[in-house]
């Protein structure tokens, strides 16, 4: 039996800006998709805390250091820059290894979205 669990998690992080006219995705500081464990082309889910809204799109790299958090295409409708979201990736998996497994969470520092 496979079942489909959490892998990584960007906890509270701000939306820098959104662009309506991109192709869609999200774009994310690549040092915060490093230390999720978020890797390019990956389908995400988007909660957003201001407004209930919960979409999936995939993750581009932003600029490492940037604090990027930026929604693309049509997604750009369901934030404004300023909300808080929460980023989420799962993965499917045998039901004796996800026991085992553990995902890797974030918790940057929501005012500039950086690590430190």
């Amino acid at each position: 039996m496979h079942i489909e669990v959490v892998k990584s998690k960007i906890h509270r992080v701000k939306i820098t800006g959104s662009d309506l006219n991109y192709i869609g995705s999200i774009t994310i500081d690549e040092d915060l998709m490093d230390a999720s464990n978020i890797i390019e082309g990956e389908k995400v889910y988007i909660v957003n805390i201001n407004n209930g809204e919960r979409f999936s799109t995939y993750a581009i790299k932003g600029k490492r250091k940037s604090g990027d958090i930026i929604l693309n295409g049509p997604a750009a409708r369901k934030v404004v820059k300023g909300d808080i979201i929460i980023i989420i990736a799962y993965a499917t998996m045998d039901f004796e290894e996800a026991k085992a497994f553990k995902p890797s969470f974030v918790f940057p520092n929501e005012n500039n979205n950086s690590l430190a």
